[in-house]
């Protein structure tokens, strides 16, 4: 879709969510938390695999182990 399209298509979609009321919105509510839910997932779990590549958590088996250590003697 070219973003032409894709900007006529935004006031007809907000538009049509105008005119909605109880239960219809409260779905397209879930939806948008879903797909924002989604998309913040994917660029996590990217951020996430870039760190471990990077060897960010090495030693994180050791610093838990640690912080275990130190909460029991407490």
């Amino acid at each position: 879709m070219s973003s032409i399209e894709l900007e006529k298509l935004r006031p007809e979609i907000l538009s049509r969510i105008g005119k909605m009321e109880g239960e219809s919105l409260l779905v397209v509510h879930r939806v948008l938390l879903e797909i924002e839910k989604e998309k913040l997932w994917g660029e996590l779990s990217a951020d996430f695999e870039a760190d471990r590549q990077a060897g960010k958590f090495a030693r994180l088996p050791e610093i838990i182990r640690d912080a275990r250590a130190i909460l029991r003697s407490t």
